[in-house]
């Protein structure tokens, strides 16, 4: 690193050098509602990007967890009805609040370290409702080691709206060139690794910067 220039990255690896030093990472939620300051975290999954043998971007393994809602936090039925959740499921095998969040940042950390980022960079459709509630859930939890950046984000809305002219992600799916099921959105899991898909999909096709 030049001691001239504090703000320069290591070329570890092409994922560093590509993001300068950030891993992009898909995140959806689902939640009780709009307001990340009084609704509950229910639903998180995470994708980090990976790299493949001819350096196009692809997906990596996803992580997922269902969380116990957080004391104090609030939940409106509506949003039950959209995302389908049963809160007392004896299968939702729910975790609270800041074991859920260790569980999907331990594979997100590892990613880092395979490729070398300094900082994870949150992927959202309407990312910084996903990026809101997330830092919502580290404050109350306590959690001392999120590995993704307060503010900064990827957004596949604007990639979408830029590269096909839809900003809804079922039709930004559909308009490139993959299948959309109406019946299995509103999972986290399902939305997440359909926005990786979009992602990868509009990163692979733009032009690579110079080195």
């Amino acid at each position: 690193m030049s001691m001239n220039n504090p703000e320069e990255i290591p070329t570890t690896s092409p994922m560093s050098r590509r993001f300068r030093g950030y891993l992009p990472v898909v995140v959806d939620v689902e939640t009780g509602g709009f307001d990340w300051n009084r609704h509950a975290l229910l639903e998180i999954a995470v994708v980090p990007i990976d790299l493949d043998a001819d350096g196009g971007f692809v997906l990596g393994e996803t992580a997922s967890a269902h969380l116990v809602p957080a004391p104090g936090t609030d939940i409106d039925p509506k949003s039950l009805e959209i995302t389908g959740i049963v809160l007392d499921h004896p299968f939702r095998l729910a975790k609270p609040e800041k074991e859920a969040l260790e569980h999907v940042f331990a594979p997100v950390r590892a990613a880092m370290k395979k490729h070398g980022c300094q900082r994870a960079i949150l992927v959202g459709h309407n990312a910084h409702f996903d990026l809101n509630f997330l830092n919502a859930a580290v404050t109350r939890s306590g959690h001392k080691r999120n590995p993704f950046h307060p503010f900064s984000v990827f957004d596949t809305v604007t990639m979408a709206g830029m590269a096909y002219g839809q900003t809804v992600l079922a039709r930004a799916i559909q308009a490139a060139g993959m299948e959309w099921n109406a019946d299995e959105a509103h999972s986290a899991v399902y939305d997440t690794e359909q926005t990786a898909r979009l992602f990868c999909k509009i990163a692979n096709a733009w032009p690579k910067p110079a080195a």
